[in-house]
């Protein structure tokens, strides 16, 4: 595919642009809102925006991933860096002001607007094609919501009447500034009602097989994870069965080739693409040294966390020694893509859904402990699991929301307290008296 960007200027500007492995540079051009979305290709073109939109460096190009680390880092991972915002982050020193708080609310929500524009004109596109246009649209809106939601609202408690803010719901396209665009927070509760809404109805539309982009069992990743987030464990274990038995995946036999590869592998449900032409690999940025690409080894791995393994564990072979300390390889070449699901986290959601539901969970746990050339063990428990995810998806974006869904503790504070949830930006109070701000900030 080439890469082309089409600016719409109605109020706002909408960006859309094609994600893929190479870079063809076409002229950019601007052209009117209802020339845009009044064909079929324009249409898909908008959709390529999405992902574009979503590959941003304050989403899934990395720094919400970094962010979820350092804000869960228990003194397991150390930042360095002379960057203020991250340290912030890292010390639980946020304010309004973030500007890496700012960009992932921003750019989520120009994802979430592009979708919006792409559901807008659904009765231009090709019948053929319109259902999953459709589905893909609606599962970048979902998971930029759950994302979202995670960060900026209190954490969803099962059971819970979850009343306690969320973010602003957006379903129509911003294309002016009017009363309309004051939207305030809905609850965290409708939040999350919206993502399950808006995932289950992505599932039903989008197709099994779409190259690199989404497809049925992306979505049914990400349903697996919300449902496990929202404590439904049964519902969580049917989608995590659903994407094991799906055929399209299998376990690499080495957990270090998950990494710093040009293309999907076999494990990726749904990677980020990233080539030295185009795509955003912040955390290489980040977490790697200048050997490898990355800035001034901004992140240190502690041994708090080598600690965790046991000494025969393959992984802890994928660690090494860099500009003074010690790194993950994870995140280590530039320019490699990023995965952002992999079928090693459907098994462990599977072994913990069925742990939590008095089911034998030894199989699915042993497929990820074995892996790593520990040997299998029988009735295996939920600590068991839970320490195995602590180890296999470290530093992939998962720490503070596991710490917060198992209330736990991150450097002495309680995961429900104030400093875990990210302050609403400054700019969009301003913008937006309907907003209110987090408590604490």
């Amino acid at each position: 595919m080439k890469k082309i960007t089409y600016l719409l200027f109605s109020g706002l500007t909408l960006l859309a642009v094609a994600c893929d492995k190479k870079l063809d540079i076409e002229p950019q051009q601007s052209i009117s809102e209802n020339i845009a979305l009044n064909t079929d290709a324009n249409v898909k073109l908008v959709l390529l925006g999405a992902y574009d939109n979503l590959s941003q460096e304050g989403i899934y190009g990395g720094n919400l991933f970094r962010d979820a680390e350092l804000a869960g880092s228990d003194g397991e991972i150390r930042w360095v860096g002379t960057f203020n915002d991250p340290r912030d982050i890292f010390n639980h020193t946020m304010d309004a002001g973030n500007l890496d708080g700012e960009n992932t609310w921003s750019q989520a929500y120009a994802a979430i607007n592009t979708c919006n524009n792409v559901l807008s004109a659904l009765g231009v596109v090709n019948e053929a094609d319109r259902a999953w246009v459709e589905g893909e649209a609606r599962f970048i809106r979902a998971v930029c919501y759950y994302e979202l939601v995670r960060l900026y609202g209190k954490t969803y408690e099962p059971g819970g009447a979850n009343t306690q803010p969320g973010v602003p719901l957006v379903t129509e396209p911003t294309r002016g500034v009017g009363e309309a665009s004051f939207v305030s927070r809905s609850s965290v509760g409708e939040v999350y009602e919206f993502v399950h809404d808006e995932l289950h109805a992505a599932y039903d539309l989008m197709p099994e097989e779409h190259d690199v982009y989404a497809n049925k069992y992306v979505a049914a990743a990400v349903i697996a994870r919300m449902h496990l987030s929202r404590g439904e464990y049964d519902e969580s274990l049917e989608f995590a069965d659903v994407v094991i038995n799906s055929g399209y995946y299998s376990l690499l036999p080495q957990y270090a080739d998950n990494w710093n590869q040009d293309d999907n592998t076999a494990e990726s449900i749904f990677s980020m693409q990233v080539s030295d032409q185009d795509g955003d690999n912040e955390l290489v940025t980040f977490f790697s040294i200048p050997a490898f690409g990355g800035r001034d080894g901004d992140i240190e791995i502690q041994q708090k966390h080598l600690d965790l393994y046991d000494a025969a564990d393959a992984r802890l072979a994928l660690f090494y020694e860099g500009s003074g300390a010690m790194r993950t390889g994870k995140w280590r070449d530039q320019y490699k893509n990023i995965p952002v699901i992999r079928l090693a986290e459907m098994y462990l959601i599977r072994a913990e859904c069925n742990s939590r539901l008095g089911n034998s969970a030894d199989d699915d746990y042993n497929a990820i402990h074995t892996r790593a050339g520990l040997p299998a063990k029988t009735g295996v428990t939920l600590d068991d699991i839970l320490l195995e995810r602590h180890l296999e998806l470290a530093f992939e974006g998962q720490r503070i929301h596991d710490i917060k869904r198992q209330r736990g503790t991150v450097d002495g504070l309680s995961w429900d307290d104030n400093k875990l949830v990210f302050p609403i930006p400054a700019r969009e109070l301003e913008a937006n008296k309907s907003l209110e701000q987090n408590d604490g900030y």
